[in-house]
């Protein structure tokens, strides 16, 4: 908390305490999550403005995106589903500027935040509704939270979008759609990054191969199974 109070007090006001920081202060010792009351949150090398306030951008994400950017060619044709605030897409465009990034989020109030981010291509609908183009890279961060698991903070379920939290029946409802669909959206020899649970691993390798994809999964910087890579033949 002394810690948050301190970043707080540097990243939003300068290190000068006024009644503004007073209130902020009062907001974090609430609960509030701090990358809210300071608006913005930095991923890669990019600033990631959170006005809408969709799902905070996690290290665990981070990390994955990092991995798979390492991999892609310089002018590659990427999809970021399930976009939220659009860190997946940024980071991409950030780090390979000739690369074709789409954004795809089914909450409406986020675009104008992708926007904001530097995300120009953006769609609304459920899933792959309004695309037609095919892709060399999906990469999604979907909801995919367990109810029954649920390891989420207090503060993250009173005041993160519980509809880009939790992903219905063992967290897999839209985990299982994007498998089933996505073949139709990648070109040959494409790729499907999934960020998920790590009990959910076995049934997105068994959805993977149902599916025509070769599935391998990845653990995050903490040992934990947390991503997924589905490759089509």
């Amino acid at each position: 908390m002394e810690n948050e109070g301190k970043w707080l007090l540097e990243e939003k006001y300068n290190g000068v305490p006024t009644p503004e920081y007073e209130q902020d202060l009062a907001r974090l010792k609430a609960g509030e999550p701090l990358a809210y009351i300071i608006g913005h949150i930095p991923f890669l090398g990019t600033t990631i403005y959170l006005d809408s306030r969709p799902l905070i951008p996690r290290p665990e994400t981070e990390y994955w995106v990092e991995q798979i950017i390492k991999d892609m060619p310089e002018s590659p044709r990427v999809l970021d589903l399930c976009a939220g605030s659009g860190c997946i897409g940024i980071a991409v465009q950030s780090a390979r500027p000739n690369a074709q990034v789409d954004f795809a989020e089914i909450d409406e109030r986020h675009h104008e935040t992708i926007r904001k981010n530097g995300g120009e291509q953006i769609y609304g609908g459920d899933l792959f509704e309004n695309l037609t183009r095919k892709y060399d890279y999906i990469l999604t961060n979907p909801p995919y939270i367990d109810p029954e698991i649920d390891r989420a903070e207090e503060s993250v379920k009173a005041y993160e979008p519980h509809n880009a939290l939790y992903g219905g029946e063992d967290g897999m409802e839209l985990i299982t759609r994007i498998i089933e669909e996505a073949p139709h959206y990648l070109k040959e020899g494409g790729t499907l990054v999934i960020e998920h649970e790590p009990e959910q691993a076995e049934e997105i390798a068994r959805l993977a191969t149902e599916s025509g994809f070769a599935c391998e999964t990845k653990k995050d910087q903490y040992g934990t199974c947390r991503w997924s890579i589905l490759k089509r033949d």
